[in-house]
């Protein structure tokens, strides 16, 4: 196991604390913009680009899956001054590795380009 070391001899097994790095259970993406036609803007649903996802194949994993995006804000509420709002990973967008995500209130358009985050549930597998 990880930060455990066994010593020759009797089999004795000494246990050694390491410290452990903590994890993210999100993967980063980039809020890109809202689905549009040539003339129309559909603000309900928004363009995610996810970090390592190239391709139409490697999107099925995150369909499903919830996504924050956290902004920071100048009144404090409940002793934080960060908010969330929460949406869903809907459906591929395209080729090349953008997804349909859709806000429980829209996202605003000072957002395009910030990041989000893809939580890593609900889980599939």
């Amino acid at each position: 196991m990880a930060g455990e070391q066994i010593t020759a001899g009797k089999g004795k097994k000494t246990v050694k604390k390491g410290t452990r790095q903590p994890v993210r259970l999100y993967c980063k993406g980039i809020v890109l913009g809202y689905k549009r036609s040539k003339t129309n803007t559909y603000a309900t649903t928004t363009l995610i680009k996810i970090d390592g996802v190239r391709t139409r194949e490697d999107t099925s994993f995150y369909v499903g899956k919830r996504c924050a995006f956290v902004y920071k804000c100048k009144r404090e509420v409940r002793n934080s001054r960060y908010r969330v709002m929460w949406g869903k990973v809907k459906r591929p967008h395209g080729n090349s590795g953008v997804v349909r995500a859709k806000f429980r209130k829209n996202l605003p358009p000072r957002c395009f380009g910030g990041p989000v985050r893809i939580m890593m549930y609900p889980s599939k597998i």
